[in-house]
């Protein structure tokens, strides 16, 4: 496991959170696991999915288990439709609560919000701004990473609320890793056309194929942003899909797991 990681044996949910991202008092986050919830098999157990074929009330359920057990507010929870874009949205004290619509990303410089994405090998990128008491999250596949959403999460917290990124705090959370990802040649050319330095994230596997790096092509596009601090999981969720739902580990029948992240009060 990563040293940037803690993991947290919650007794009702288990969950991980990042060192360099607890050390400030008026933030929370955590990135769950499949572990915690009601779900049967092929979504055992915390499947917080509600688009992969589990019974819409051990969705809810599970949604209940898991904000009781963190002590948030389930109706407080704000997400999106998840389009694998670049679209990022900002919440409000008065947009809080439920989908806010297609989108990959939130942002918010109001407490008391928890914006919430899902995940099954896709990238969980989660930024602070500890000046602004500002935060955001976001989601990035190799769709999301081709349209640089990791760097339109920053850019979106800089026109928002004035950010300043050398001073922000991002961290990219467990998702499949170069081990386990291979992909083709209309994966390997849009990331050579849309990336710095493609032939650093692509390892040849055969002819026109090649294991992607997405935790690199992500935290890269942070660094290049300005962020001051990038921390990365280094978790692969197919090598570890005991742990995490893996689209792949799974073979395509799988939940989804979520990671949140809140302003608790005064920075």
């Amino acid at each position: 496991m990563s040293d940037t990681l803690i993991f947290h044996n919650h007794t009702e949910v288990p969950y991980y959170s990042f060192a360099s991202l607890d050390r400030f008092p008026g933030l929370r986050h955590a990135v769950l696991t499949r572990h915690g919830g009601v779900s049967p098999a092929p979504w055992h157990s915390l499947n917080l999915g509600w688009t992969v074929g589990d019974d819409p009330a051990r969705v809810e359920a599970n949604y209940q288990r898991w904000t009781a057990a963190l002590g948030l507010q389930r109706d407080h929870l704000t997400t999106t439709w998840q389009v694998h874009g670049n679209r990022i949205l900002t919440v409000d004290a008065e947009s809080r609560g439920g989908s806010m619509g297609k989108a990959d990303g939130l942002i918010t410089c109001i407490p008391g919000i928890p914006l919430v994405q899902r995940y099954a090998d896709c990238t969980p990128i989660l930024a602070y701004d500890p000046d602004q008491h500002a935060c955001g999250i976001a989601h990035a596949g190799w769709q999301g990473t081709v349209a640089r959403t990791a760097a339109s999460l920053i850019q979106a917290m800089q026109t928002a609320f004035g950010s300043d990124p050398a001073h922000m705090v991002a961290a990219v959370g467990p998702a499949i890793g170069p081990c386990c990802y291979e992909v083709g040649p209309e994966v390997v050319a849009a990331i050579q056309a849309s990336q710095n330095d493609p032939a650093s994230l692509l390892i040849p596997t055969r002819p026109d194929h090649a294991r992607l790096d997405l935790w690199q092509a992500n935290a890269r596009q942070l660094q290049e942003a300005g962020v001051g601090e990038v921390v990365v999981a280094g978790l692969c969720t197919a090598c570890h899909n005991d742990i995490f739902f893996s689209h792949r580990g799974d073979q395509g029948r799988s939940g989804r797991f979520a990671a949140f992240i809140m302003l608790a009060g005064d920075k």
